[in-house]
This record gives C-alpha cells, sequence and structure tokens, in this order.
C-alpha cells in the first residue's frame, strides 16, 4: 500500500510555524508517514476552539491517517485533546523536537499522551532548521518560553520557562540564510527581550541584534517580531539608532493603557513608560513604526480605564494593532477576577479595531509621494521597511528590495510604481 507523506497544519504564531518546520524534516527523517499533525495555540480560548474545529476537519477528510495533536493548547490541556475521538496521539511542546518522539511514531509504538512537565526542559531547539519563510524573510527561532506569569496568559504554561539560542548558532543561521539568498531575517520567540539571561555573560538582545549586524554585513534586512519595551537594552537602542540595517518597526506587547489594569495584569510596565519607550525610539529613529497587542474587556476594566487604552494609539503613535477580546483561559489568575459583561467585551474591541483602521489610513497617506525600499514577497505584493503592505502596478522580481514611488493607496495597502 503506499504510504503518504505527513499532512501538517499551524495555528498560532510564528514560533509554531517554525517549529512545524522542524517536525516536517524530524518526521521526513523518521520516514513516519500517514499522519495528520496539529500544531495548537493556546493564546485564547477560541484558538483552542479552532484547534479542535481543524482537528476534526482533518480527521473527515483523512479516514485512515494517525492524528497527533501537539502544540502549546496540547501542553496546557492534554487529556481533554486525547478523550477526542479523533486523536490518536497528543504530543508535548518539548517532546514534538525530539528525533525519538518522531522514530516511534514511525514505529506505530507510542503512547496515547506524551507530554511532561514543561518547566524541567532548560535548552531550546532552535538549531534543527536554517530558518523558514517565503523566498524573500526567514523566520529565526532565537528564544522559547517565558519567566514571567502575567495574569491572563497560559503560554508560559505551554512553553516553559525562558532559554536562549546560544548567539554563536543564531549568527551561523542566519550566516547561510543570507548565503541562499535571503534579503530579510526576522528573530521570533515568545519573550525576545529575555534572550540572554540563560547564558554566560547574560547577554542582552542588543548585543545579539549588534553581533548579527556586524559578524553578517551582507545581510540587507534584520527584523525584531516583538518586544517587551520595559526591558529594551541600551544595546538594542542604540541598534535603532545608528542601524539602518535594523528595520524600523517594532511590535509591543503593551495589552493595556490603564495603569489599574497594567497592575492587575502583573505587567512589568505603566502606561508613561510605554509613552516614554515609542518617544525616546521615535526621536532615534523618526522613521520608526509601532504595532502593539491590546486586550480590550480584561477583568475589572470600566469606561474610563478602557479610554485609557484607546487614547494610547494616539499617545504611542501605534499603527499596526492586534487586538484581541479577553477570553478566560482556564488556571490562570484573571479567571478569577470580576468578569467584564461578553457584549461590553466585544464592543470594545471593536472600537480599538476601528482607530486601529484609523490609524493605519494616517500612516499610509503620510507615505504618498515618498520612495520607500520595498522588500518584494510576490512579483506584485511587497513591504516597506516599516513593514507597511504595497502592491504594484507591474510584476517585480520576487525577494529583490526595490526602490519604489508610492502613489497612493486603499486604506490597507500602498500602491506603488517602481
Amino acid at each position: 500500500m503506499d504510504r503518504r507523506a505527513p499532512i501538517f497544519s499551524t495555528l498560532g504564531c510564528r514560533l509554531n510555524a517554525y517549529e512545524t518546520e522542524a517536525m516536517k524534516a524530524l518526521a521526513n527523517q523518521a520516514g513516519a508517514d500517514d499522519l495528520v499533525v496539529v500544531n495548537t495555540c493556546a493564546v485564547t480560548a477560541e484558538a483552542v476552539r479552532k484547534a479542535r474545529q481543524d482537528i476534526r476537519r482533518l480527521r473527515r477528510e483523512n479516514p485512515r491517517a494517525r492524528v497527533v495533536v501537539t502544540g502549546c493548547a496540547a501542553q496546557t490541556e492534554p487529556q481533554s485533546f486525547a478523550a477526542m475521538d479523533e486523536v490518536d496521539v497528543v504530543v508535548g511542546n518539548a517532546e514534538k523536537m525530539a528525533p525519538a518522539t518522531w522514530a516511534g511514531l514511525a514505529a506505530g509504538d507510542t503512547e496515547p499522551v506524551q507530554v511532561d512537565d514543561i518547566m524541567s526542559v532548560t535548552e531550546t531547539a532552535g538549531h534543527l532548521i536554517d530558518g523558514f519563510g517565503t523566498r524573500s524573510r526567514a523566520y529565526v527561532q532565537i528564544q522559547n518560553g517565558c519567566d514571567h506569569r502575567c495574569t491572563f496568559c497560559i503560554i508560559p504554561y505551554g512553553r516553559g520557562n525562558s532559554r536562549s539560542v546560544p548567539a554563536g548558532v543564531v549568527v551561523e543561521q542566519i550566516r547561510r540564510l543570507t548565503e541562499r539568498g535571503y534579503n530579510e531575517v526576522v528573530l521570533t520567540g515568545v519573550d525576545l527581550t529575555s534572550w540572554g539571561g540563560d547564558l554566560p555573560g547574560r547577554p542582552r538582545l542588543g548585543d545579539l541584534v549588534l553581533r548579527i549586524l556586524r559578524l553578517v554585513p551582507e545581510l540587507p534586512r534584520l527584523r525584531i517580531s516583538s518586544i517587551d519595551s520595559i526591558e529594551a537594552d541600551d544595546n538594542l537602542m542604540r541598534a535603532i539608532a545608528e542601524e539602518p540595517r535594523l528595520m524600523p518597526h517594532l511590535h509591543l506587547s503593551l495589552q493595556s493603557g490603564d495603569d489599574m489594569i497594567l497592575k492587575r495584569m502583573r505587567r512589568r510596565h505603566l502606561r508613561g513608560d510605554a509613552i516614554a519607550f515609542c518617544a525616546e525610539a521615535r526621536r532615534l529613529r523618526p522613521d520608526i513604526t509601532f504595532g502593539a497587542d491590546l486586550i480590550a474587556g480584561f477583568p475589572t476594566e470600566n469606561e474610563r480605564m478602557f479610554e485609557n487604552s484607546l487614547r494610547l494609539i494616539d499617545d504611542c503613535g501605534l499603527t499596526w494593532l492586534h487586538v484581541f477580546p479577553y477570553s478566560p483561559r482556564p488556571g490562570t489568575p484573571a479567571t478569577r477576577m470580576p468578569q467584564v459583561d461578553g457584549p461590553v467585551v466585544k464592543a470594545r474591541a471593536a472600537r480599538l479595531r476601528a482607530a486601529a483602521a484609523r490609524a493605519v489610513q494616517d500612516h499610509l497617506a503620510a507615505q504618498v509621494g515618498r520612495r520607500h525600499r520595498v522588500l518584494m514577497e510576490s512579483p506584485r505584493l511587497g513591504r516597506t521597511e516599516q513593514f507597511a503592505e504595497v502592491t504594484f502596478d507591474t510584476p517585480q522580481p520576487e525577494g529583490l528590495i526595490v526602490q519604489a514611488e508610492i502613489t497612493g493607496h486603499d486604506g490597507t495597502r500602498l500602491t506603488a510604481r517602481a
């Protein structure tokens, strides 16, 4: 009987996507076929619901394959996935990176639940693949896990404590990717600004950024996926100011613009810290843009507190927002706090998204008539250094950086001619 290559489905973050690429390589090396592998996300209740929906659909479409569920939701609630009729094996976040797991799956000799204590894991698997991505952009894992315990967040229980990929390994990966023609590399992880805390000498993220740019001079563009702004170190600020190859776009983990809510979230910054960081980064790099995560309807949030979050968009000059309606995650302290009514949460999220859409339009309108260096992701679509999408009237070489004149925008994307 013909054997089929594994089918992989990935939900959630870039790190999950990175790890899916590693699992593909491990499955191929082990000869593990006839599998459907669902790499789940646990960041919200909606993400877990989508994972279950995906599992049921894939089982219907592949009735003879074995269904393997892994990722953060599998790590945090393994028994609930094991209880699904559609699921054959549940694999934890550490186990999914182990060659022995895939050898067992290839041999058909596995326990139905393979999930150990993620807090005991002390190393990353960042060496398994040389990044992943499109022809234009590659993503490189430099860190995994998180040492912080925000009251709304389940991710540390899915990812474990913070652990770093050594700088030498990161630099060698990026050098190989650059040799293969990638013009942009994005550093990814769960809590990037904690990078280095578990390494000898306790280097900081800024040290790694400067080292990459110094040792891989042929890399045209380096991008950071997301940071906790309160933990930005002096060398990271120096790189923002002095290194044009570090892209002028930072995605910030802000979550709220109200000091009381930030304290109840157990965040490490206050509203004023976020505003001061954005002002300083913009002083150092006037063309920088900011994205941010914001949660609407966190427990105890009243209208005045919400308005503080809404005003943060203007006060920080935010452009690219990820808005999350708060949803309780079992096992987190926030579930025990007084909850905001569901319709109110939904309405506040909609107001944040509307404000975010206006911020995007304002940014795009300000670019008309300017020239930008655009990295082409497909023949007619690319991104500026500030991460705005750009469509072209004529095809351009995919994967290359082209000089473009911005001719207009449609409210979500810029339009340009080369």
